[in-house]
């Protein structure tokens, strides 16, 4: 992967499966609780205006599911490389991830950018005002600032825009590493950041437990459990 003296700056992009050894399923995972939805009827906002109760339903289950839930060992692994890397190489580590669970702050991650939003947010629709939110929402309970009963979900729907890009895209500028971990390679724009730092001169790494679509983008893929070879790759950075 090149000389390690060599990256000052990392940019890591995370997927559905650095969380699933948490047991938060993957959008694709059989049994899981996408399995008996399509995306076009809980993920798109179509979908919420043609039946806001079942859209509802659905992210009350998943908002009340992942807070049962813990950090893994490679959430823990990342915390810790986000602490101990300035402070070796004067470089920063930034985690972008699709995740719209909290494994990442709660393992110990403080730089962390949520490009699809956070289960653990209400949007009010009427003030946009994004506000913190751990219960169910099926009840159309009144936002916190306005009072409007007009809260949905902060999460970024197919057809809509994912969050922060500019400040995605300035990081990738900036990156000497860039790094995949537990990504499918098949939602963009997220699948397209590899390219994009590999093309501006980044070194590229996929970590991974089976080569994604875009796995030819990579300089090197690892391939195993995110709990195995995230802490693996973090030890070897900091040794």
């Amino acid at each position: 992967m090149g000389d390690m003296r060599e990256i000052r700056n990392i940019v890591i992009l995370t997927g559905a499966g650095v969380s699933a050894e948490s047991g938060i399923d993957t959008f694709r995972s059989a049994g899981g609780l996408w399995e008996n939805h399509r995306v076009e009827d809980v993920a798109t906002p179509d979908a919420f205006a043609r039946d806001p109760n079942l859209v509802l339903r659905f992210y009350d289950m998943r908002r009340a599911a992942i807070q049962e839930k813990e950090p893994n060992a490679a959430h823990v692994a990342l915390a810790r490389l986000e602490e101990h890397w300035p402070q070796r190489t004067g470089g920063k580590v930034l985690l972008v991830t699709q995740n719209v669970d909290d494994l990442h702050e709660r393992g110990g991650s403080r730089r962390v950018i949520h490009m699809h939003g956070e289960h653990l947010n209400a949007w009010c629709t009427s003030c946009d005002v994004r506000s913190r939110w751990w219960g169910p929402l099926i009840d159309r309970p009144p936002c916190p600032v306005c009072s409007a009963r007009t809260l949905r979900p902060d999460v970024v729907w197919f057809g809509e825009v994912p969050y922060r890009m500019g400040e995605i895209f300035a990081a990738l500028r900036e990156a000497d590493l860039f790094v995949s971990i537990g990504t499918s390679g098949a939602v963009y724009p997220a699948a397209g950041f590899v390219k994009n730092a590999r093309e501006l001169g980044a070194q590229t790494l996929e970590l991974n437990l089976e080569r994604s679509q875009g796995s030819h983008h990579f300089h090197e893929s690892r391939l195993g459990p995110a709990s195995e070879v995230v802490p693996a790759w973090v030890e070897e950075l900091l040794r």
